[in-house]
């Protein structure tokens, strides 16, 4: 069984398709734009001008407040808690999270013609050749027995991407090596010591030609070379940036240049890597006819240091509660931009709500892709957003978000329920640090207190158990689109949640 609108005839030609071209953002707040936040100390000249050419979303979430989650999302179409990770990340030596047979963004593509690439941060798993068994020293550290030298299996050439090259995990997570296609390009030769502060990362195995500080110049390199050396099209591009995730560090020539901190230069540092790349497409006769797309995978880390920010006039989370790794809107709401050349009217803004996880079932209907039943499960087709369709009701009217200890929030329309009693995730109140007088689930209404301060629980049972009772259809039928019902990978945990709705 397929489903799904098909917007292009499924016999046309491939030069008929539009190139594509998905930029993630690691760890990039919604206040850091300018052209979502008037008051951002950060000049972000180039998404600033994306966005003047295309649309940008005001009510656009990742799917979860953390980035393997995240990504997983993102290239499946399916919410990241029905796969096996349930809460938090996974580390550089971490197998892989896609399971095998799984339709991803990039298979699809190419089986409808497409060349495809990966360039830059992978951070879903891939299986490395171990000469024996051992366990993380540190959480997320290095791992002993690993032959460096072996081919590395269910990274992305396995999942539907011609050319890999990138880091296994994030930029502070071991190995530091870089891996093309399913290779090393160097194998480690020592250690590099852990860094504090900004520039945090982890001890581990370096090859000789990885330094930290110029890892993000020489993906973009990577990729410019790509677009310069007469790339076969119509192509998909997926550049997943590593920053501005710790480390934190800007080369010298950025450094001061936003007077606020180390962060907001990292962040200035991202917008020029990006105007390059824009800057590449142009020169090469490709900018009209590729759809380009910019968001990030969660809200800002607190490692950016909000305090020293806000001194300085900068809020990384714009009005939003909350930051990385919470349930509040700061740990997943993105910023979103979209350019697609005579189809999105220029300078346009869309307040609908929308996942990432929709971008697979967009592109499927974009290029005549017929989705299975058993693929995308989570993911609704945008176009008619992108296109300016007039709607007769709200496009998107629930979602549900996911934090880093693994709590579910659910929201339809305005109302939002979140099943904990806190933060859930790195800001006050943390996990196991809550009030004893808080309650147990929360309760806002975002169209009067966007802040998320005021809690209605107990004044509005009903609509929590309604939207509770939504949340549970989404998990036992194993999608939240329609379709057959199919398997999550694991059983999904809302047991103490059934007793406090009587469900």
């Amino acid at each position: 069984m397929c489903r799904g609108v098909i917007y292009l005839d499924k016999r046309c030609d491939l030069a008929s398709m539009p190139n594509i071209i998905y930029i993630l953002a690691d760890d990039m707040g919604y206040g850091d734009l300018n052209c979502f936040n008037e008051c951002s100390k950060i000049k972000t000249t180039y998404l600033d001008q994306l966005a003047s050419e295309g649309m940008r979303f005001t009510d656009a979430h990742s799917s979860s407040a953390v980035c393997t989650p995240s990504r997983y999302s993102i290239l499946t179409g399916r919410y990241n808690w029905r796969s096996r990770l349930k809460k938090g990340v996974l580390g550089g030596y971490s197998p892989a999270l896609i399971e095998p047979g799984r339709l991803t963004l990039a298979s699809m593509l190419k089986e409808r013609g497409y060349s495809t690439f990966c360039i830059g941060k992978w951070h879903l798993g891939m299986n490395w050749t171990r000469l024996f068994e051992a366990e993380e020293k540190v959480g997320f550290g290095a791992i002993d027995g690993i032959d460096y030298n072996a081919p590395i299996e269910m990274g992305p050439v396995d999942f539907g991407f011609d050319y890999f090259y990138g880091i296994s995990a994030s930029l502070d997570m071991p190995p530091y090596v870089y891996i093309e296609n399913n290779r090393c390009t160097q194998i480690p030769a020592h250690d590099t010591e852990g860094c504090e502060g900004k520039a945090f990362w982890r001890k581990g195995p370096t090859a000789p030609d990885f330094k930290h500080r110029e890892v993000l110049p020489h993906l973009t390199e990577k990729v410019l070379g790509i677009l310069n050396d007469g790339i076969e099209q119509p192509f998909f591009l997926y550049f997943s940036l590593p920053a501005p995730h710790t480390p934190i560090l800007p080369t010298e020539e950025y450094i001061g240049k936003t007077g606020t901190n180390d962060y907001g230069d990292f962040v200035l540092m991202c917008d020029d890597m990006i105007g390059r790349v824009l800057k590449c497409l142009k020169e090469n006769g490709l900018y009209e006819n590729t759809l380009v797309v910019f968001t990030s995978d969660n809200g800002c880390s607190p490692m950016a240091d909000y305090d020293e920010l806000l001194r300085f006039g900068h809020n990384p989370s714009y009005i939003f509660r909350g930051y990385k790794a919470d349930i509040y809107e700061g740990g997943h709401r993105v910023p979103l931009i979209v350019r697609w050349p005579g189809k999105i009217k220029p300078g346009s803004i869309c307040k609908e709500l929308v996942c990432l996880v929709d971008f697979m079932a967009t592109i499927a209907e974009i290029v005549g892709y017929d989705l299975p039943y058993n693929a995308a499960e989570d993911s609704i087709s945008n176009l008619q957003l992108w296109l300016g369709s007039e709607l007769s009701k709200p496009f998107r009217d629930s979602i549900v978000h996911h934090s880093f200890d693994g709590s579910f929030s659910i929201r339809k329309n305005s109302w939002k329920l979140e099943l904990c009693p806190g933060s859930g995730g790195w800001s006050y109140p943390k996990p196991g640090e809550e009030p004893d007088d808080y309650p147990p689930v929360q309760l806002y209404d975002l169209s009067m207190d966007i802040s998320e301060r005021k809690n209605l629980y107990d004044k509005y049972p009903d609509i929590a158990k309604e939207l509770f009772s939504l949340l549970l259809q989404y998990v036992r039928n194993g999608r939240s689109t329609p379709g057959i019902p199919v398997m999550n990978n694991d059983e999904i945990l809302l047991k103490d949640f059934i007793n406090i709705f009587n469900y």
